[in-house]
């Protein structure tokens, strides 16, 4: 997908400025959208995201989500500036975020920022709209219950989506038990519903050339804060520095390092079902391995 001048001249008056569409360049980094640093006559720098117009939600979600996080001012935030439908387009207009590669204080800070951001609550688990993680519907129904919304909003809808998609057999045999003993996890464990950023992997964060770690492509809600420190040991990307440095501000609880086989399970039933089978061994190895340490509890 290319950016037209009608969709240019489109954000341009949203925005009160002229955009510069021959300086605009495709910029990598996703497999969903399509993505271009543009300029404006005065020299200012963007990052607009577009895709089909059906997309429009999917940038709306994410428009609130980007707000959400920056809310608490705990780590840089690409601040969203305008969304909306133009021609055969819908686009999502961001701040450009120069980054740079990682050190060791800017892993020291993303630890402690995110420890901030997991601080702001609020009384259910879950948010006030849906969402997605890449391009698979999230749902975000609030619930009191952490067990309940987590069973049914994330492994039983992935679990109900991978049958769908022809992945029967063992995987729903192992998913069904999993889905009625795993709240033997929390028997002494009760989270709080902390806002997440939801979609904590390696590509999802930087540096900016200012030293700031930045965190941006979200999947909002409220849930338990350990399924954001999960997914960063999922593909890794963060050194031992982010790790001491969370664990300082807010110490993880006992049984996490079980726990994080069952968020991070979540999410590789979602690659699975976007991406195909090459992630079917992997999911019915961590249910393996959950289930033989729920046989221990």
């Amino acid at each position: 997908m290319s950016i037209t001048r009608e969709l240019a001249d489109h954000v341009a008056g949203t925005l009160g400025v002229h955009l510069l569409v021959e300086s605009a360049r495709s910029v990598g980094g996703g497999s969903i959208n399509s993505g271009f640093r543009v300029s404006d006559t005065t020299g200012l720098t963007y990052f607009l995201k577009l895709n089909t117009p059906a997309f429009l939600e999917m940038f709306e979600a994410e428009r609130e989500g980007l707000q959400a996080l920056g809310s608490p001012d705990c780590l840089k935030i690409p601040q969203p500036l305008v969304c909306g439908v133009a021609g055969d387009a819908a686009f999502l207009m961001l701040e450009w975020l120069e980054l740079s590669g990682h050190d060791r204080d800017a892993l020291e800070s993303l630890g402690h920022g995110l420890a901030q951001l997991h601080r702001v609550t609020q009384d259910r688990f879950g948010w006030h709209r849906h969402n997605t993680i890449g391009s698979t519907p999230q749902i975000n129904k609030p619930d009191v219950d952490w067990v309940h919304f987590y069973r049914e909003r994330r492994l039983k809808y992935q679990l109900e989506r991978a049958a769908a998609n022809g992945y029967g057999g063992k995987l729903q045999e192992k998913g069904e038990r999993l889905l009625e003993r795993f709240p033997q996890l929390f028997a002494t464990y009760s989270p709080r519903p902390s806002l997440l950023h939801g979609d904590l992997w390696g590509g999802n964060w930087g540096v900016t050339a200012d030293g700031q770690p930045a965190i941006f492509d979200p999947a909002v809600y409220y849930g338990d804060r350990e399924a954001d420190i999960a997914m960063t040991r999922l593909f890794g990307g963060f050194g031992p520095e982010f790790y001491r440095a969370y664990q300082a501000a807010w110490p993880l609880d006992d049984g996490f390092e079980t726990r994080q086989y069952l968020y991070n399970l979540y999410h590789v039933l979602n690659h699975l079902n976007l991406f195909g089978g090459g992630y079917l061994a992997q999911a019915e190895r961590m249910a393996d391995k959950l289930l033989a340490e729920l046989d221990h509890c």
